[in-house]
């Protein structure tokens, strides 16, 4: 007898699946294992290496401050990234979820209209806000409550703000998506049982909005601690960061072996943190803010 197809058909499944997975192997398995084996061609010189494998370039990156120097500081200004959205952006999330606005989601229209402009172009406006002849500096001196202009761009400062500013929708999203999971009979019966709104705050809602703060935290780390047009265009040489060097290896030493161990170790440190989050929180909580 002819077997039939049924709905939790494995066969049915991996027809359904391989496309998928064959983009997933096509376009991001390969290449990262070709990068990965790059990390042990020899370089010769600026253009040039061979395929004469080689550990110099592991021995490099592990023994020379530089190096280890850059991935700190990206590190720490990611952190710092992540705990700023996390603490301005969990009010809006909040404010845009208690609120008793008929239409709500013109708020949420208003928190994705950023997402319309270029990210370049929303980068660059800074410049005219924050440089010697931006909005601030100009206003100040037009007041006369400075005498010369504020260095405030081209420092860690302005990166930092750069990326605020690109990364805090994301944040209010993840945090929003989670407070709207929350049964609110909950803080009902917590204010029936003699909570005040401040404790039915502190022990129902918080508690329960973690793992959507949890996954926005994650979410800014990583594009903050992997991002490259903010610094280079907010920032001085020394205020590049980890995405910043790996470019400049590149393209401008052209040293692709150093350049793919560089990579290779932005991606394992990432993917590290990453790991972390999905081993105990799961990751469904950023699909759902990604979703809206």
């Amino acid at each position: 007898m002819k077997r039939r197809w049924t709905l939790y058909d494995p066969r049915l499944a991996w027809m359904l699946v391989a496309p998928v997975l064959v983009l997933l192997i096509f376009f991001l398995v390969l290449p990262i294992a070709v990068m990965a084996a790059y990390t042990f061609f020899t370089f010769v010189t600026a253009g040039v290496e061979t395929s004469t494998l080689t550990t110099a370039n592991w021995h490099e990156f592990l023994t020379d401050s530089y190096y280890s120097g850059f991935l700190l500081k990206t590190l720490r200004v990611g952190a710092i990234t992540a705990t700023l959205c996390g603490v301005l952006g969990y009010f809006p999330a909040y404010f845009i979820w208690a609120t008793t606005f008929k239409h709500k989601w013109l708020l949420l229209l208003l928190l994705i209209v950023p997402f319309w402009i270029s990210f370049t172009i929303r980068t660059f406006s800074w410049i005219n806000i924050l440089g010697e002849q931006g909005v601030i500096n100009v206003a100040l001196l037009k007041l006369g409550i400075i005498n010369e202009p504020l260095p405030m761009l081209y420092n860690e400062g302005a990166v930092i703000l750069g990326m605020l500013h690109f990364l805090l929708p994301y944040m209010i999203l993840n945090v929003y998506v989670s407070l709207e999971s929350i049964d609110r009979t909950l803080i009902a019966a917590a204010r029936s049982m003699g909570c005040t709104s401040a404790q039915a705050f502190r022990e129902v809602t918080l508690p329960l909005s973690l793992p959507g703060l949890a996954a926005g935290l994650l979410l800014c780390f990583v594009l903050a601690a992997g991002s490259y047009v903010t610094p280079q265009l907010l920032g001085s040489g020394r205020d590049a960061l980890f995405g910043n060097l790996i470019y400049d290896t590149i393209m401008g030493e052209l040293n692709w072996p150093m350049g793919a161990t560089l990579s290779i170790v932005l991606f394992v440190v990432l993917g590290f943190f990453a790991a972390i989050y999905t081993r105990y929180m799961g990751m469904s909580q950023i699909v759902k803010g990604l979703g809206g």
